[in-house]
């Protein structure tokens, strides 16, 4: 999701300057990078707003939302009855949706 469209870093169309959510996918080797050097750096883009990390070994996605005074509240998501709501993109996502049939265990 962007914030008005797409803007792209030079000739590179895999880097977008201005996106509002961004989604990560843990895997073991990334996820102190991930939930580290990666986030803080996103939180440098004036208009993201919306970051999910969703994890591949079970049903548990984590919902952060930047807040008007800066701050990062944390929802977290997990089993298949349950789902992301994204307010401002008016968006629900099941988890049950998300994960499909890949895992027989939520």
């Amino acid at each position: 999701m962007f914030c008005g469209d797409p803007q792209f870093a030079s000739d590179q169309r895999d880097v977008v300057l201005n996106p509002l959510l961004i989604v990560e996918v843990l895997s073991p080797s990334t996820e102190g990078h991930d939930r580290g050097k990666n986030f803080e750096m996103y939180r440098t883009i004036p208009n993201f707003r919306e970051y999910l990390i969703v994890h591949q070994d079970r049903r548990r996605v984590e919902h952060y939302s930047g807040q008007d005074d800066g701050s990062w509240l944390l929802r977290e998501h997990v089993g298949a009855g349950d789902s992301v709501a994204i307010p401002r993109l008016n968006v629900r996502i099941p988890l049950a949706d998300l994960y499909g049939s890949a895992l027989d265990v939520g």
